[in-house]
């Protein structure tokens, strides 16, 4: 685990295809943005000798961050495989974005991996939202190291940062976050920063310089292993506590010493079991070396330490019908299933599927059946389809290379998946199965969009389709009420990335307009109304008069429609007519243009013609009566209220309950919960939520989320329900 005394300085080279899922390890970059995920992964590449040394792959590009849009954004925004090999295990480097924008691209990377890798920056420490992803990992009991990134910062401290760590990390048990190497500095420069030249490791006690640029062994002088020690004692004492061996605890106390193989192979189950998290410090290299701080010592963590994808609890799986059915652990000879956890759009290559496949093997050419079941709240249709799949690839920055086969555990990319999106499961034709889906985030930003032109207007809906497909975190709704195309996104940037994929990849340019809420009307009391249609201009004339009687209904009502005409004032074939015109009324509106809601029409009176009258006229005149009632009615505008639950930490309670109550919002309530954190409840009016997602993430440092579901309808307060009233006649 990078304590051997041989690094295996030859063992580097292409990935290709795996043979047998223990040689395939799959590992997450997980850490806020900027913290050098993008960075490490391709320093990783290098010392693997996948790149060159200017760590660029043979067409010029980069592993990582190679999208136009990344390179324009200054940042990852997608979710990005890089595969190397090392020691004859290809490792598949699955770099996620760290702004919380694209938490659904962190997301399909913990869906895809069996192990993480936490960078965590020196210079910038340890965020609340990698805290948070730091304890969904728990949950489900994924193995984890840290890696200590940005050590030439002035002030960086690797012994502060592991403490800081093993206190954000370590729980109930902070020795579970212990450090398994211990930098080396050199000379101090003009001011005053000694920059970490190697590293010693603590159970081999050797030295590890790579100074020179590649990564040198030698023995530590004598002055050094005092220094030592400490650390030392503390790392063998955390291995043992984590043991499977009960007696070696006892025998260590008793003054034994334990060979250092037997504490690297507790070591090496302890990190695949989830229960102990090894701290490492990693740097890039510097121009022109081959081998940047550090790497070696990961990938060997990597191969030796992470579990094979045979460790990796299977997620459910079931019939297309719903009956569950278990499958071995990585059964490459057992019936194929596969998830879709990436689509992309390839100019060159078309539509591209990044699959990890947890059964069976996956080859060219074979028919699959798609099946997209429970995804109706990210926006896909259910659907149950067969196709057959292209060419299978593994990406390298903007190539693609060629594969025989993908076996279970091993990712890949699929070519010609036309119907298939991200979350959809891949199983054989003649045996559908359906995995159960990943949690995702709900997208709370409300983007209302309209073609920019009569040419983008024919390629929107393709575009738009295509979009979502590719990112279930994004929600595409064609509003009745308002008329309105709304992209739900999960923040500004996020919008951003989505609106530039449309334009850059779908050619479609769209104009953002103000989101319209979904407003509604009634009446404040009751009020009559008399509608009179009377025609008489040669030909065939229009007659119809009704009477009629609004009041107001208890909240969910709708609209009830009430017959009291007495003695055949209006024909019994023409009273539907007259409540046909009412309700076409009522759902246009009768005073700023939103439907009319919870209110009872009663028909009173009227009259008819006998050659004159028709379905048509006393539709008109109903119409023209509900109108009418409206002239001296006072009429209510109705706005939807949400009811919001936050969970945030404690510190941040106050203000967001402070920050709720300015919303013109109603707290109900809070419930503490574990970590720390405490859920706030309350009911506040949409209007005031467009930008909350936002709002809150600045309100509190990242670190807490917020859930919303529609209650109901209620009266807008006067100042507001003018002010709508005032911009709905300049529109107008």
């Amino acid at each position: 685990m990078g304590d051997k005394a041989n690094p295996h300085p030859g063992a580097a080279g292409r990935a290709t295809a795996a043979d047998h899922p223990a040689s395939v390890r799959n590992v997450v970059l997980v850490g806020h943005s900027g913290s050098g995920k993008t960075t490490l992964v391709e320093a990783l590449a290098l010392t693997a000798g996948a790149v060159n040394r200017a760590g660029r792959v043979e067409d010029g590009g980069t592993v990582s961050d190679y999208d136009e849009i990344e390179h324009r954004q200054q940042r990852s925004v997608q979710l990005s495989l890089v595969p190397v090999e090392w020691d004859g295990i290809k490792i598949n480097l699955l770099d996620t974005p760290g702004y919380a924008d694209f938490v659904g691209e962190l997301r399909a990377g913990l869906r895809a991996a069996d192990a993480a890798l936490f960078v965590v920056s020196a210079s910038d420490g340890v965020d609340g939202s990698t805290r948070m992803v730091w304890d969904e990992c728990a949950a489900v009991g994924m193995p984890r190291a840290i890696v200590v990134t940005h050590l030439e910062a002035a002030r960086a401290d690797f012994e502060e940062m592991t403490r800081i760590c093993a206190e954000a990390f370590g729980g109930d048990d902070p020795d579970a976050v212990l450090p398994l190497y211990l930098p080396l500095h050199g000379p101090q420069g003009p001011d005053g920063h000694a920059p970490v030249t190697g590293l010693t490791g603590l159970l081999s006690q050797r030295l590890f310089d790579y100074s020179t640029g590649e990564r040198k062994e030698s023995e530590p002088g004598e002055d050094r292993l005092p220094q030592l020690a400490d650390a030392r004692n503390r790392l063998i004492e955390g291995i043992i506590s984590e043991s499977e061996d009960e007696t070696l605890m006892d025998r260590y106390l008793g003054g034994e010493r334990i060979d250092v193989k037997t504490l690297i192979e507790d070591l090496e189950r302890a990190v695949a079991r989830g229960v102990f998290f090894p701290v490492l410090a990693a740097a890039p290299a510097a121009e022109g070396a081959r081998q940047g701080l550090g790497t070696v010592e990961l990938l060997d963590l990597i191969t030796r330490g992470f579990p094979t994808p045979f460790e990796h609890p299977t997620p459910g799986v079931t019939t297309v019908d719903g009956e569950p059915r278990e499958l071995k652990p990585c059964d490459t000879d057992g019936p194929l299933v596969a998830e879709v956890v990436k689509t992309s759009s390839d100019p060159y290559v078309g539509r591209l599927s990044l699959v990890r496949v947890f059964s069976g093997t996956l080859r060219p050419d074979q028919t699959v059946h798609v099946s997209g079941h429970g995804l109706a709240d990210r926006g896909h249709e259910d659907h149950d389809v067969d196709e057959r799949i292209g060419a299978l690839s593994t990406p390298f920055g903007k190539q693609q290379r060629p594969v025989t086969h993908a076996v279970a555990g091993d990712l890949v990319c699929v070519a010609k998946l036309g119907r298939a999106e991200t979350g959809d499961t891949l199983s054989a034709k003649d045996d559908p199965l359906l995995m159960e889906p990943w949690e995702m985030p709900d997208p709370l930003l409300p983007i209302a969009i309209q073609a920019h032109s009569k040419a983008d207007e024919d390629k929107l809906s393709q575009g738009l389709a295509r979009l979502v497909a590719e990112d279930p975190t994004m929600r595409l709704e064609q509003n009745q009420d308002t008329h309105q195309v709304v992209l739900w996104c999960l923040g500004e940037a996020h919008a951003d990335v989505a609106l530039e994929r449309l334009r850059s990849r779908y050619g479609v340019q769209v104009d953002v307009v103000p989101h319209k809420v979904s407003l509604r009307e009634t009446f404040a009391g009751k009020a009559g109304g008399r509608g009179r249609h009377v025609k008489q201009s040669g030909g065939h004339g229009q007659f119809a008069i009704c009477e009629i009687e609004v009041e107001p209904l208890p909240g969910g009502s709708g609209i009830e429609f009430v017959d009291k005409v007495v003695g055949g004032a209006v024909p019994r074939q023409f009273i539907p007519s007259v409540e046909k015109g009412v309700r076409a009324q009522a759902a246009k509106g009768v005073a700023a243009g939103y439907p009319l809601i919870d209110v009872r029409v009663t028909l009173l009176d009227g009259k008819a013609h006998s050659v004159d009258s028709s379905d048509a006229a006393f539709q008109t005149a109903g119409a023209l009566a509900l109108r009418e009632a409206t002239a001296d009615a006072k009429i209510h505008l109705l706005e939807p209220v949400a009811e919001v639950s936050v969970l945030v930490g404690d510190d941040y309670v106050g203000a967001v309950m402070s920050d709720l109550s300015g919303r013109r919002g109603r707290v109900l309530g809070t419930e503490q919960t574990s970590g720390g954190r405490t859920v706030v409840r309350a009911e506040v009016p949409e209007i005031e939520i467009g930008r909350y997602t936002v709002d809150l993430r600045s309100l509190s440092h990242g670190t807490a989320r917020f859930s919303r579901r529609y209650a109901r309808h209620e009266p807008m307060p006067p100042q507001v329900a003018e002010r709508i009233r005032q911009e709905a006649r300049a529109s107008a």
